[in-house]
């Protein structure tokens, strides 16, 4: 062969010369205050991933100091813009271990809520919007939790008033959610169930919009089962409901894409 010809040495240097030059660091000079800047140009600029790579290197090469920890806060709001609610929760977890003291704990907190209560917003759903009541509970009840825990710990922060709408509304949805499987098992012939779980919604999800379907069901189970003693006491209870105006419904914050 051709390489069998060839001296050792010249072959050496003809694998040397063909080799691929080391693509430079271009950020292997910077500053903390540089890795920053650039970091929040390109957060300001909609480039999340170049944002995310750049705060990503500041904490790897100046994990001490007032940069690393607002690379800390602004990489949860990257994530969360460049659609990845799990590496946005995962930001705002490390952030509220790591400076529980911070005065911007506050805002993890918010943003951990905004990451679970937009996770099942899509481009999609935003072309043919569908009930949130029927997608996933476990990211709603899981958005509301981290409201709650806000609101709880913070009840004067900026975002408290905020967090306690979207609570309200996803109490709302929540409470639907379980109205959906009620219909269900009322289809499936299941009664008892149907009243069940509506009567769960009456118990626990007091003033939102459900509860008068949720009555309306009871009353409808009840009869189907023979039980007109409680179909009656929940007709009661509905009208009552009606005539005193507290079956109202919850319309929905908005989708808290400007934090």
């Amino acid at each position: 062969m051709f390489w069998k010809s060839l001296p050792p040495f010249l072959i050496t240097l003809l694998l040397s010369g063909c080799s691929m030059p080391e693509q430079l660091d271009v950020t292997k000079e910077w500053s903390a205050s540089q890795f920053y800047s650039e970091a929040k140009t390109a957060l300001l600029d909609g480039e999340y991933d170049q944002a995310i790579k750049h705060y990503n290197g500041l904490q790897a090469r100046f994990p001490f100091g007032r940069y690393a920890t607002q690379a800390q806060l602004d990489i949860i709001y990257a994530h969360y813009k460049n659609g990845e609610p799990d590496s946005a929760i995962a930001a705002s977890d490390r952030f509220i271990k790591l400076n529980p003291q911070s005065p911007f704990v506050d805002y993890a907190y918010y943003m951990k809520g905004l990451a679970n209560y937009n996770r099942n917003q899509s481009f999609l759903t935003s072309i043919l919007p569908t009930d949130p009541s029927e997608r996933d509970a476990g990211a709603a009840l899981d958005a509301f939790n981290d409201f709650a825990e806000l609101v709880r710990r913070y009840p004067e922060s900026k975002y408290s008033a905020d967090a306690r709408q979207r609570m309200l509304y996803l109490r709302n949805n929540l409470a639907k959610y379980q109205i959906h499987i009620a219909r269900y098992y009322m289809k499936r012939g299941a009664y008892l169930a149907a009243a069940n779980r509506a009567n769960r919604v009456v118990t626990h999800f007091q003033r939102t919009d459900a509860v008068q379907e949720a009555l309306e069901i009871m009353v409808d189970a009840y009869h189907r089962l023979g039980m007109d003693s409680l179909a009656d006491d929940a007709q009661r209870v509905l009208a009552l409901n009606l005539e005193n105006g507290r079956l109202k419904k919850q319309s929905a914050p908005d989708s808290g894409q400007n934090p």
